[in-house]
């Protein structure tokens, strides 16, 4: 069984190199869950040892938990990882590619919501690109369903939104 999890880990470990960004739970539980190869729980349960070991690092932003492969993840796949199928390294290649994940360059994208002391919601929107932080963005949202949709539109508009600043202002 422990050679079973070593697999998940190695997968989950390549997942997370390959991405260059931060991969969601549910990204992850997507890849692995959709091809069977092990259930809900035991993913969970390697999330767990891996981020508890200092392999995967775990952001949690809105409810939802994010992943990263830390240096010693790195180095630790770095040996082992030819025990990983070629097979399933093109599976998750293939699967980063179709979500769209970024994998050329290192681009995060985390908002996050909080509740102001007036009682109203803002929003924290990041654009970090090599570890970099390029655009710092904070709004007022009028309500907590608005917040949840800027922190939801974010990732997938925030290169626009870079650009039109940038060209507003340059």
């Amino acid at each position: 069984m422990s050679d079973v999890f070593t697999l998940y880990k190695l997968i989950v470990l390549y997942m997370a190199q390959q991405s260059r960004e931060e991969l969601t739970n549910s990204q992850i539980s997507q890849f692995v869950l959709d091809r069977d190869y092990t259930d809900y729980f035991h993913l969970q349960q390697v999330l767990s040892e891996l981020v508890e070991t200092g392999l995967l690092k775990k952001r949690t932003v809105s409810n939802s938990s994010h992943y990263e492969i830390t240096e010693e993840g790195s180095k630790t796949l770095f040996y082992f990882e030819k025990d990983l199928s070629s097979e399933i390294k093109k599976e998750v290649e293939e699967f980063l590619k179709d979500c769209g994940v970024q994998a050329e360059q290192r681009i995060q994208t985390p908002a996050d919501y909080f509740e102001t002391p007036q009682g109203g919601y803002a929003v924290r929107c990041q654009y970090i690109e090599k570890d970099t932080t390029i655009l710092d963005l904070t709004l007022s949202a009028p309500n907590l369903e608005a917040a949840r949709a800027i922190c939801r539109n974010w990732p997938k508009k925030s290169p626009d939104i870079y650009a039109a600043v940038m060209g507003e202002l340059i």
